[in-house]
Parts: C-alpha cells; structure tokens; sequence
C-alpha cells in the first residue's frame, strides 16, 4: 500500500511500501491492511504507525486529521500539523502532549470568544428594550421618522 501524510505546507510521509497501519479515530484504534474496504475518518490526536515490507515499524504524531483509504491500496492522511519520529515513546509522551495542549488552548480561546458574543448580544437587547430611561430607543427612532437613514 502506499501511505501518504500532508500538512497544508509539505508531504511529511510519501511510502510506498506499506504492508501495515494502524491509526486511531474517536471510536478507538484500528487497523488497515492491503486490499482493505475504502472508508474514510476522522483522526483523534494520536501516533500513526505502519509497518514496511522489511518489518519495520515507523511512527508518524498528528494533530488530528482525516484519513482516507480508497483503491484498496492507498492511504491519505491530511493534518494540520505531523511530526515523524522513530522514538515512539517520545512522540507519545513530548509531541501528543504539545498538541493537546494546543488543543486545550484553542478550545478555551473559543468558548471566550463566545462568552464574549453573548455578552455583546446580551447588552444590545438591553439598550433596544422599549422603555428604558435615557431615551436611546427613543433618538434612534426619531432618527429613523426624519427620513434619515440609520
């Protein structure tokens, strides 16, 4: 089989002699061997791992991803970032920590970002609630009754 592993700035794997992988998406690690049944998924934060035709092992960390197979014989994996390496241990330990922690830092800077829409959208309705004391619904409508545009 042939694997193929992209960032959006470089081919990081391009092997073509691929007997084995092994690779993990939210349900949990899977394998592919030739002639597999094409699918195509989305991968967790995890290490990829295929085997050669010699028996080795190689190892590949990525920052999530799609992986596809189709053809029955070729693997494309497109990640944001991917990081080859032939100390497992260290890509496990260094390389998918950095990552999550990325990860954890992107989500935390979303879910402010959104606290921070709601409270706009929060503070709107209160300034265009009818009634209210210093009149600013009330000058926007006379803006709009002179035939002046908002």
């Amino acid at each position: 089989m042939k694997l193929t592993v992209t960032t959006p700035l470089a081919v990081v794997i391009d092997a073509a002699d691929v007997t084995h992988l092994r690779a993990e998406d939210a349900t949990g690690a899977f394998g592919i061997l030739p002639r597999h049944a094409d699918f195509l998924t989305v991968l967790a934060i995890s290490v990829v791992v295929w085997r050669d035709a010699a028996g080795r092992e190689h190892y590949v960390a990525v920052h999530g991803g799609m992986l596809e197979l189709h053809g029955g014989d070729h693997i494309a994996i497109a990640t944001r970032e991917a990081v080859p390496g032939d100390d497992l241990a260290q890509l496990e330990t260094e390389v998918l920590s950095r990552f999550r922690r990325q990860q954890a830092e992107e989500q935390e800077a979303r879910t402010d970002a959104q606290r921070l829409y709601l409270a706009a959208i929060g503070r709107i309705r209160q300034m265009l609630r009818p009634g209210r004391p210093d009149g600013a619904l009330t000058a926007m409508s006379a803006s709009r009754g002179s035939g002046h545009e908002p």
